[in-house]
């Protein structure tokens, strides 16, 4: 492995929606001297579409159900709109972005979700190999890479792939070449003890502390993906895993993940 360090952030919630959070936190974003990996997300833009189109977005603990008609939607707004909006203000920043899916340069294969008991998870992707060589040569080459959760099965078939779990993958598949320290950012300041007040923080959680929260629910729908994600991510060989806000991005702040 080598000492490099690489940053990997992934950006989603309120965060997307908001110009006068947003372009803050790509400047900070811009400002990390080491290489580094943007994911984001977009499922509040894109449910904004859906329903303008009168289709109906379905989710189950917090993962999207995508059928045909919402791949497309989902394709053109994470890879098309937010992606591409991100990279040119990215570049405003001064930051050499390239904007990328997971079918760009084969960078992640993925496989369309098995069903689980009842629920038909459409043409979402479980990511199956993520392409680290090719991936090291554009960030070694002065590139910040900004990835759109949508990935492909190298058969033609585009994928909808949770963009925690895009984060929490490449994470871990480029923990081979680089130190990777991995940082969730939303529109809150890290995990809340009360989800009513925003300074209800929690500095630590344990692996213990999420499967209690899973089993008396006090931590449900979204965040379960997302924590689930991180801690896997902390067993393969990723060093940090922090949950914060955006001023999180330069500065020590949020809840800090531990085995």
């Amino acid at each position: 492995m080598s000492d490099n360090q690489l940053v990997i952030i992934k950006v989603g919630g309120n965060v997307l929606d908001n110009e006068a959070v947003l372009m803050p936190f790509l400047s900070d974003f811009a400002k990390i001297k080491t290489p580094k990996i943007l994911v984001h997300g977009g499922g509040k833009i894109a449910d904004v579409l859906l329903k303008k189109l009168n289709i109906l977005p379905q989710k189950v603990e917090g993962r999207r159900i995508t059928d045909a008609e919402t791949l497309e939607v989902v394709t053109m707004v994470y890879g098309g709109l937010i992606n591409k909006k991100i990279v040119a203000q990215l570049q405003s920043c001064g930051c050499n972005a390239l904007g990328l899916t997971g079918a760009d340069g084969n960078a992640m294969r993925a496989h369309k979700r098995k069903s689980k008991g009842n629920v038909d998870y459409g043409f979402a992707g479980d990511v199956d190999k993520v392409q680290t060589k090719n991936l090291k040569k554009l960030l070694d080459a002065g590139f910040d890479l900004v990835f759109a959760p949508i990935t492909h099965d190298k058969k033609g078939q585009l994928l909808n792939t949770n963009a925690d779990t895009i984060a929490s993958t490449l994470a871990t598949a480029m923990s081979k070449h680089f130190v990777v320290n991995l940082k969730y950012v939303f529109e809150k300041k890290g995990v809340l003890s009360d989800p009513n007040d925003d300074n209800s923080v929690i500095k630590k959680i344990k692996l213990s502390d999420f499967e209690t929260g899973k089993s008396d629910g006090s931590i449900s729908d979204g965040m379960i993906p997302k924590l689930q994600n991180a801690f896997d991510a902390m067993k393969n060989g990723v060093k940090s895993v922090v949950i914060c806000g955006t001023e999180g991005v330069r500065a020590k702040a949020g809840t800090k993940l531990k085995l």
